[in-house]
């Protein structure tokens, strides 16, 4: 099975190297071109809110804007945080606005949530955000697969609802969903959509697993996985570019999955139990995010790393973090050719 290459823009912007924010968000917009140039795949949106970085916290309007300004490569959202507020009406019309702007280009991505100010600001009980999470999955998918529907729930309480427009992708944008615990992945084998995970051939496994009990054949469905991402032309190179904003990137996730108090799924996602000081990832035995091994390194490095990741797991969509919090564009653009150059040939052949 072919593999998809994808790249994550986050449109973070930390405090240590801040920059005005229309520079930022017109150099992710052109990266998002550069990767359509390069042969990339595919480019992926991730949302957080209230934090210091100013993660993008809209990924539809987003998707809009890269939709304009492309024409071939897919748009993801790696995820949409479904029960943060939005209502999920207003979330399947201004997807289908953007399947129909992309001319069916879209892939939606939707997850659970976890970080408690998240919630806070919003005023939503993180309690309540699986009920949310079912019912806003369940309006989503029969508001793209029927011509009017009603429904009641917790949440909702809906009276004949009719779609229009509709999106150009039938019978509608592929839907995924995020995955890193056991009840994660039975909610996505349950509703029959993709999974959208991060890093673990664990997390994988379950996935199928869950698949098979509900009737559901694993190779129907495909599994995109986030991997830290960053090739320059030696090792030591990557090292020095990539290792401080690497840093910066671990300790956000460290701080955040603390926080929330989630033991269990911090210890099976989350594979540093103490942060090493930047200057020395590179030299810290079995370090990984999420999981999975930092991809820092030369060509060569990166084209072992993917081949054994292959050989290992069932990954159908490489989800790469390039665009490493804070880095100068222009390393990020480097890499960015790097890749397309010296590793793409190899591993698409």
């Amino acid at each position: 099975m072919s593999l998809n290459f994808g790249l994550l823009l986050a449109f973070r912007n930390p405090p240590r190297w801040r920059r005005p924010w229309a520079d930022i968000y017109e150099e992710h917009l052109l990266q998002a071109k550069l990767a359509e140039d390069l042969g990339y795949d595919e480019v992926w949106l991730t949302e957080h809110h209230f934090w210091e970085d100013g993660w993008c916290p809209a990924l539809l309007p987003t998707a809009a804007a890269i939709a304009a300004r492309t024409r071939t490569i897919r748009i993801g959202t790696f995820v949409i945080l479904l029960p943060l507020g939005k209502h999920a009406v207003s979330l399947v019309e201004e997807a289908t606005v953007v399947d129909i702007i992309s001319k069916g280009r879209l892939d939606l991505g939707l997850g659970l949530g976890y970080r408690v100010p998240e919630f806070q600001g919003y005023g939503i009980s993180r309690e309540e955000r699986a009920s949310l999470m079912d019912e806003g999955l369940e309006i989503i998918r029969r508001a793209w697969t029927e011509e009017t529907f009603s429904f009641k729930g917790r949440h909702y309480d809906l009276r004949n609802v009719h779609l229009e427009p509709q999106p150009v992708q039938k019978p509608h944008p592929p839907i995924w969903t995020a995955v890193m615990s056991r009840k994660a992945a039975e909610r996505a084998a349950r509703f029959g959509f993709h999974v959208a995970g991060t890093g673990g051939e664990k997390l994988q496994r379950m996935y199928d697993e869950e698949l098979e009990k509900h009737g559901r054949n694993p190779a129907d469905f495909s599994i995109s996985q986030l991997r830290l991402v960053y090739v320059a032309p030696t090792r030591e190179e990557a090292w020095d570019d990539a290792q401080h904003h690497a840093h910066y990137m671990m300790q956000t996730y460290d701080t955040w999955l603390k926080e929330a108090g989630d033991a269990k799924w911090f210890q099976e996602t989350m594979s540093v139990s103490s942060m090493p000081p930047p200057e020395k990832l590179r030299d810290t035995p079995g370090l990984s995010f999420f999981e999975a091994p930092l991809m820092v390194g030369m060509p060569d490095d990166i084209i072992a790393e993917i081949e054994r990741y292959r050989s290992s797991s069932r990954v159908t969509h490489l989800v790469m973090w390039m665009q490493l919090a804070g880095m100068d564009p222009k390393k990020t653009e480097r890499c960015m050719k790097l890749f397309a150059e010296e590793v793409l040939p190899h591993v698409r052949r």
